[in-house]
Order: C-alpha cells, then structure tokens, then sequence
C-alpha cells in the first residue's frame, strides 16, 4: 500500500510535467508536494488539515515544542494557527513527497454524529497538532482520491465519499478523540476555536481578552488557559505572529514597505514593528522581505504548478 501511494502521486507529478514544488489538484483542498533538497525553516500559517510524508521528512516548530514526522506518519491540524515547518530529509535521489488534504469541519461533524460508538474527548484543551501513524484504511482511501485525479468527471461524483470515509477513519481511530473535539459542539475547544477565527479575521484590530472571552462563554482567566492549552500562545503572541506574518506576505507579494505593511497590519509604530519582527524572523523586515523575493524567484524558476 505504501509503495503503491507513492507511485500514484509520483505518476501524477510527472503528468503535471514533473519538478517540484506544490501541485494543486482538481480535488478541492487536495495538495502534493515534491522537493529535492531540505528546505530552510518557513514561519506560516497552517490550516485544519491532515499533512501526510509519503517520503522523507518535516518538522514543525509549534510554542517549545518540535513534532517530527517521516514516511508514512501524518501531522494533524486541528486549529488554524502560526507555526515553522520545515523539510529535513529530501535529495535528488530520495526527494521529498507529502499530500496534504483540508479538513472539512461540517463533514466531520456529520460524519460523527452517525458513529455508534463515539470516541470520549478529554474536555481539557491540548495543543492543536499531534503526530499520528498512517494506517492502511486511511492510506488507501488517500490512494484512491490521488487516482481520482485521472478521471475528472468523476471528482465531484465520488471525492465527496473519500473525504467522508477519510474523516470515519480518523474518528474510528487510535487518535479518534483528538479528532473529535473538533466536531463536538459548543465544548470548550469549540468554543476557543471561535475565538481563533476572530482573531484571524481581526488581527489588525486592538482585541482585549476580554472580547475573546465573551465570545468563548469563559471567564478571561479560563479562556487564557484554554487558549494557550491549544495554541501553545497567549492571545496577544497568537495575533502577533498572525500580524508579522500577514506584514511579510505584504513585503514580499506586494512590495509594500516596512512602514506600509507595519500600519496595514495594525501597528502603530513601523520601529516597534521592526523591533518585534526581528526578534520573530531573526532578521530585519526589509532584508528579509529582499531573501524572500529571492527566494521565492529562485524556487518559481524551477517548479511546476499543475493547472
């Protein structure tokens, strides 16, 4: 099975004209990506998903914690939230291969609530990430959306079923209670992850703990504590590393400069803004903003984007 997998999403790539990089696909949510060298640490963004190493390696950064998963193990991402991840084992020979696929909360809570038996979620928070093997139910499930791709019309007919399937495995299980707390309804990981979501949507704003905690239903001192149980941040470190990381993306996409993207992401100061940035990034804003464009143009001359 695990060979099988990996030969299905190399096939792909080479139809999509092979090289590496990231390869979006015609299922929606559904990601492959290729690459032939370990790759420096990248601060981002990373959403509700099931992060699979099909070969080599990657290590994400999340609070003091360092999760390290290799072939055929998975990170799972239960919460939107800011972290470095990086590739550790990849070369020409062994490249590095991953599928990453959405989670879809809605489909998951269906998916829930027609299991018999459901996994008991622990009410106390714990970190949004964790790393969990790849058994043969969900690698075969994974294998026959890859091989969905070679029949487009299809897609739309059955991926849904696969993502289902996908998410009954997960809940079914050794890591099935971990899973549930994202579909159980107003439990206390719900009602944190609200808190989440305002703060991606308004990271720009000045939020007080005290908005968040009403939006949670918690007292501002068992909202911290849940929130910082899930994200391994307080609230402010949360919406810092949302605002520094949208202002790179600014510098870097839309060459603003340190001041414009330093006022579009809330800040008051461009200096204070600077100080906090390199203290994040161990680097000033714009020199950094000048090795990303670099970067990025050295590894777009050499990747392919499948259409």
């Amino acid at each position: 099975m695990d060979r099988a997998l990996l030969n299905a999403v190399l096939a792909y790539i080479e139809e999509q004209g092979g090289g590496e990089g990231l390869f979006p696909t015609a299922v929606e949510g559904l990601n492959i990506v290729r690459s032939f060298q370990s790759m420096m640490p990248m601060r981002d963004i990373y959403r509700p998903s099931l992060c699979v190493v099909l070969q080599g390696g990657k290590e994400l950064y999340l609070g003091g914690n360092r999760l390290s998963y290799r072939e055929m193990e998975c990170l799972v991402v239960s919460v939107g939230f800011p972290a470095t991840g990086q590739i550790v084992e990849a070369d020409e020979l062994n490249p590095y291969v991953g599928v990453t696929i959405d989670f879809d909360v809605a489909t998951l809570r269906e998916v829930l609530s027609q299991v018999d038996t459901r996994p008991t979620p622990a009410e106390h928070s714990s970190p949004c990430a964790f790393v969990a093997k790849v058994d043969t139910p969900l690698a075969d499930c994974i294998l026959r959306m890859v091989r969905l791709l070679g029949t487009p019309k299809a897609i739309p007919v059955l991926a849904p079923f696969i993502v289902r399937e996908i998410c009954y495995w997960l809940i079914s299980g050794p890591y099935g209670a971990q899973i549930c707390k994202l579909a159980v309804p107003d439990s206390n990981i719900e009602r944190v992850v609200r808190a989440v979501s305002m703060l991606h949507s308004n990271f720009a704003e000045t939020l007080r703990i005290e908005q968040l905690a009403d939006l949670a239903h918690m007292s501002p001192s068992s909202f911290h504590q849940h929130f910082k149980a899930l994200t391994l941040m307080t609230p402010l470190q949360f919406q810092k590393q949302l605002r520094l990381l949208e202002a790179r993306r600014l510098m870097v996409t839309q060459s603003a400069n340190v001041a414009e993207a330093a006022y579009k992401v809330g800040y008051e100061s461009p200096s204070q803004f600077s100080r906090e940035y390199s203290r994040t990034f161990g680097i000033a804003p714009k020199q950094d903003a000048l090795n990303q464009q670099r970067l990025y143009s050295q590894y777009a001359s050499r990747t392919v984007i499948a259409s």
